[in-house]
C-alpha cells in the first residue's frame, strides 16, 4: 500500500509541475506602469488556458490529499 501511494504521489507531483509550467504567465512589467487606462489588467481565462487552470487546481488538492492520507490511516 505504502509504494502505491508514493507512485501516486511522484505522478501527481510530476503532472502538478508540468501542469504550472505549461501555464502561460504574464511577467511583463511594464504593464503596471503603462498609461493605455489598464486595459490590460483584467484578463479572464478562455478555452484551453482555463481547462490547464482548473486541472491545475485539481491536481494540487489531489495531491494534497495523497499526501494528507497516511495520518488518517494511522
Amino acid at each position: 500500500m505504502v509504494h502505491l501511494l508514493s507512485i501516486v504521489q511522484i505522478t501527481l507531483a510530476l503532472l502538478l509541475t508540468a501542469l504550472i509550467l505549461i501555464q502561460r504567465t504574464n511577467t511583463d512589467a511594464s504593464g503596471a506602469l503603462s498609461t493605455d487606462g489598464g486595459t490590460t489588467a483584467m484578463l479572464s481565462k478562455r478555452g484551453g488556458e482555463l481547462l490547464l487552470h482548473r486541472l491545475t487546481i485539481l491536481t494540487a488538492v489531489l495531491f494534497a490529499s495523497s499526501l494528507a492520507l497516511p495520518l488518517f490511516l494511522a
